[in-house]
């Protein structure tokens, strides 16, 4: 063996035994051992802020419909225009379903019960007229979750009194 080749090795062999005593690229190597788990706690988070800004935008949409409703009086094409009001609040593709429909009904807390027109109420009220609006969007998850299944339905419903 030549000499150069000699001192070549030594060198290396001395690299060789100051490598366990080496930090250099000890963080490269601990980003990627936690790398992973944090965007596998990340995704899972902005998908359900993903889903939950839809969820704002469904509710908006009903809220929107039921405002047109409030509005505008009803006849025979009121359920396609309060429709036409829900899908064209926002550019999402939100169904209204089921279609808007017109009932009469007593308040009973936080809830109208359905009754004929017309009829008294228990607070001895002559039964109200209310819309009810109705708006959906399904929603498909970024990744698939065992708990979600495919897709998840986004729905809202909003109840407005007109008389």
């Amino acid at each position: 063996m030549r000499a150069a080749d000699a001192t070549g090795l030594r060198r290396w062999l001395a690299r060789l035994r100051l490598l366990p005593r080496s930090d250099g690229g000890s963080a490269a190597v601990e980003f990627g051992l936690a790398a992973p788990i944090l965007v596998g706690l990340l995704v899972p988070v902005a998908d359900l802020g993903i889903a939950y800004s839809q969820k704002i935008l469904v509710d908006q949409a009903a809220q929107a419909g039921a405002q047109y409703a409030a509005l505008h009086p009803w006849n025979s094409n009121s359920a396609t225009e309060i429709a036409n009001a829900v899908t064209s609040a926002t550019t999402l593709p939100i169904a209204a379903t089921p279609a808007p429909r017109q009932i009469c009904g007593c308040p009973t807390g936080s809830t109208i019960t359905e009754v004929t027109c017309g009829n008294i109420c228990s607070n001895t009220e002559t039964a109200g007229y209310y819309v009810v609006v109705n708006g959906q969007l399904p929603y498909t998850p970024v990744l698939p979750y065992s708990v979600l299944g495919n897709s998840v339905t986004l729905a809202s419903q909003t109840t407005v009194r007109i008389r």
